[in-house]
């Protein structure tokens, strides 16, 4: 074996790629369960498709975060650092909250539903800024890549347990769950996050890459984004690039149903064959990274990423054959995975360390503009649509996100 596979090996295997791996799976937990697993609720529950598309706005914290994340790149809580606070904080709303979640009835609650949902989403996102900042800090540029993956890989590893396993327990012969159960449950596993990070190091950073002052917290993150040349490549390129893929994400749990899939079917090939073959997908992502410049694995990836998107209108004329869905979903999962891989090095890459929370959580909070803001809409695109024009109108949605690729290479190289 040669010293650079050795060296890869015991980088994969540090402490530090398995606390990364740890914090992609708690952000992942919560994303799930008020992503795909709540609209399949409320679909299974007869609610329309217009309202369940509306739900996708409890991510709405998502879409905000940068407007306190200043704060959390100056100020902790308590005596566990600056970082880990604000993890263990958030954690410990989410499982409260996820629990919570569980106990209502959707046909008598649904606006209480939203509710918790959105005070969901704001913790989930307060969590997912400390973490990015986390990750930021304690990788250096060589390990990003391969962070990036480890990070995807544990959040997939959470869309397979509450999605997978958890949709998969609801309804079944063998442990029947309740909806309730099952959001028990999942909120009893964030406890178990918790605990990793408490045991997880403080990452060290030198005293002047701590911003002080209102100028300093406040106005200089952003000042030094937007001053950069190509700025404005950037931040489109950050918004577009899974601008298509976002939408049409948003209301996969209800064309499983409409087109007659069955929860277990769904558990089956979306949440637990998917997922794996996202695990292949994110190992060909940080392979493909490892030897490629990040522009040329960002034009692959996303071309793989609109062509899949269209894939799903197969499954509307093939009606619901478990082949069908297998086929499509396992070439998304690869392809979201890579680009996803692809995508979150970039962000990471490009953040100044001085003010790496705030400044991940704004290009963060673009790329989830399209998921938050437009796809609130997705469930009236396909009533106007229908399923397979919707999917189609998806991926070419996808396309200026390409475009950008060229622009911001052009200007920032």
């Amino acid at each position: 074996m040669s010293a650079t596979n050795k060296n890869l090996l015991a980088t994969l295997f540090s402490k530090k790629m398995l606390i990364t791996f740890a914090f992609g799976f708690s952000s992942g937990l919560p994303a799930v369960l008020i992503g795909s697993n709540l609209k399949i609720w409320l679909t299974r529950e007869g609610l329309s498709l217009g309202a369940v598309g509306f739900m996708s706005w409890v991510g709405v914290g998502i879409g905000l975060k940068f407007l306190w994340a200043p704060l959390m790149d100056r100020w902790s809580l308590g005596s566990w650092g600056r970082r880990r606070s604000w993890i263990a904080f958030s954690q410990m709303a989410l499982m409260g909250l996820i629990i919570f979640l569980g106990t209502f009835e959707p046909k008598q609650s649904l606006f209480a539903m939203a509710v918790v949902a959105v005070l969901i989403s704001f913790a989930s996102a307060t969590q997912d800024i400390a973490i990015d900042a986390y990750r930021r800090e304690s990788l250096n540029d060589e390990e990003m890549g391969l962070g990036s993956s480890l990070y995807q890989y544990g959040y997939r590893a959470a869309m397979y347990v509450a999605g997978g396993l958890g949709l998969g327990l609801v309804g079944s012969d063998l442990f029947a769950f309740s909806w309730g159960q099952m959001y028990l449950t999942m909120g009893i596993l964030m406890g178990v996050c918790l605990l990793i990070t408490l045991l997880a190091p403080e990452p060290r950073l030198d005293a002047e890459n701590i911003p002080r002052g209102f100028e300093e917290i406040i106005i200089r993150p952003f000042a030094e984004l937007f001053s950069r040349s190509g700025a404005i490549y950037i931040l489109l390129f950050t918004i577009l690039f899974k601008f298509g893929d976002a939408i049409a994400g948003q209301m996969l749990g209800s064309f499983y149903v409409q087109m007659g899939y069955s929860n277990q079917d769904i558990a089956l090939i979306a949440k637990t064959i998917g997922p794996l073959a996202g695990v292949f997908g994110l190992f060909i992502g940080g392979a493909v990274l490892y030897y490629v410049s990040i522009y040329r694995a960002l034009w692959i990836f996303g071309v793989l990423q609109v062509l899949t998107t269209a894939f799903f209108a197969l499954i509307t004329w093939t009606g619901p054959q478990r082949w069908a869905l297998a086929v499509v979903i396992v070439l998304e999962d690869l392809s979201t995975a890579m680009g996803s891989a692809a995508f979150i090095a970039f962000l990471s890459m490009i953040t100044n360390k001085k003010y790496t929370g705030t400044q991940f959580a704004l290009l963060s909070s673009l790329a989830f503009v399209g998921k938050i803001f437009f796809s609130g809409f997705s469930g009236k695109m396909v009533e106007q649509l229908g399923w397979a024009q919707f999917f189609f109108a998806c991926a070419l949605i996808g396309v200026p996100g390409l475009l950008m690729i060229f622009k911001m290479k052009d200007t920032t190289n």
